[in-house]
């Protein structure tokens, strides 16, 4: 396996990205587009991009194939975290999980309210967490939400999050 470098010295990780919606498509994509320029600025790589509709089997199949795909580091979705009825992320992705990462959504909320969206951050049901051993996302598909998770929570601890899961 090759490491690749960027200018701070530190490993590019191999990232998938999963837009969950109904409506959205390769062109209308702007938060799966935008995460995707936000890894590839920071020196990552994204492995694949994918978009599916809001529902059960499709989420769990994607974030499969991400979990069982070896070029795979970290899963990045967004949208379908919301209250509504179509919103089946949360419900889907957190019984996946092994292990959760409360403090991504608990810190996300916060800053969401702080910076973004005000009180309406109480409805956002961000989650993070681990499934074997690639460790995934799940944010909001809102480009406010994306940029914000993206620049103060993911890309600054994607290194420290893959070191961790590579722990024998």
């Amino acid at each position: 396996m090759s490491v690749h470098q960027h200018k701070q010295g530190k490993e590019s990780i191999n990232c998938m990205i999963i837009t969950i919606s109904d409506t959205r498509t390769e062109e209308s994509d702007k938060s799966g587009n935008l995460m995707a320029a936000l890894l590839e600025e920071a020196g990552h790589v994204v492995a694949e991009k994918t978009i599916v509709p809001d529902q059960m089997h499709a989420i769990r199949d994607s974030v499969t194939n991400g979990c069982e795909n070896a070029n795979v580091d970290i899963i990045l979705t967004n949208g379908g975290t919301g209250i509504a009825n179509r919103d089946v992320t949360i419900e889907t992705i957190q019984p996946m999980l092994d292990k959760e990462m409360s403090g991504f959504g608990e810190i996300f909320r916060v800053l969401s309210y702080q910076e973004d969206i005000g009180s309406a951050a109480a409805l956002s049901r961000a989650i993070a967490g681990v499934i074997g051993r690639t460790a995934i996302f799940a944010t909001p598909g809102s480009s406010g939400a994306v940029k914000l998770a993206m620049n103060k929570l993911i890309v600054p601890e994607l290194n420290h999050v893959v070191n961790e899961l590579r722990k024998k």
